[in-house]
């Protein structure tokens, strides 16, 4: 009798530690989330293609790939077509995103070109987005992503306005010049898109803006470095 009351103990110690460590797996198998902050202009927010078109929902959907199913991913967008650098600065302020974000991707500066801004604008404040991305970034710069800004010169609205692409070169020259000498990732994308002329489909139904394929191609370049920031 004895021996049987021991044994049940014993079965019973071993279900109840057995259950125990069943419960600690279920809590620390819970899932991860990361954070992802697309930060720009039409070119982010994807003027005249669909939701799911623009590129950094694309992008967020190739890195999902690279997620187990309890994993969760976010993605915030701060972007408005006609946005400036001073447009951008003010729409993160009045925001006011946390200061947690996994990956921050940053593409502005066009429409400081097209509405004949002073150069000295884009000199200024695009430092300062670039550090109002870092700390949105965790404070980690290893964690942005500067994208060039596409040249609109080669779309029917751009009809090949050589002044825009030499202006846009500027541009672009300062923000990669900027990133590699602060250690910041960058991008270059223009060059796919001044293949739009010859290319029509890489250009939206509006004949400006980049088409859904052209983000394809974006989030091409896009994708290995974002991977590697997170560390997928």
């Amino acid at each position: 009798m004895k021996h049987l009351l021991k044994i049940s103990c014993l079965l019973l110690f071993t279900l109840l530690v057995s259950c125990s460590a069943n419960d600690t797996v279920q809590t620390s198998s819970s899932g991860k989330t990361i954070k992802y902050l697309a930060l720009g202009d039409s070119y982010t927010i994807g003027q005249s293609v669909c939701e799911t078109c623009r590129f950094p929902i694309q992008l967020q959907n190739e890195l999902k790939n690279y997620l187990t199913f309890k994993d969760v991913f976010v993605t915030n967008v701060i972007a408005q077509t006609g946005w400036t650098t001073t447009n951008l600065k003010s729409a993160i302020a009045s925001q006011n995103p946390t200061n947690d974000y996994d990956l921050v991707t940053l593409l502005i500066g066009v429409n400081n070109q097209y509405q004949n801004k002073p150069f000295s604008l884009y000199e200024q404040e695009f430092p300062e987005l670039v550090n109002i991305a870092i700390d949105k970034a965790k404070g980690i710069r290893a964690n942005v992503i500067v994208v060039s800004i596409p040249d609109y010169a080669f779309t029917p609205f751009g009809n090949g306005n050589t002044t825009i692409s030499m202006q846009i070169d500027a541009y672009n020259a300062f923000a990669e010049n900027y990133c590699i000498q602060n250690n910041i990732t960058f991008v270059n994308i223009t060059d796919i898109t001044r293949q739009g002329l010859a290319q029509p489909n890489l250009v939206a139904i509006d004949g400006l803006h980049p088409s859904e394929l052209a983000y394809s191609k974006f989030v091409e370049r896009i994708f290995p470095k974002a991977k590697m920031v997170l560390g997928l």
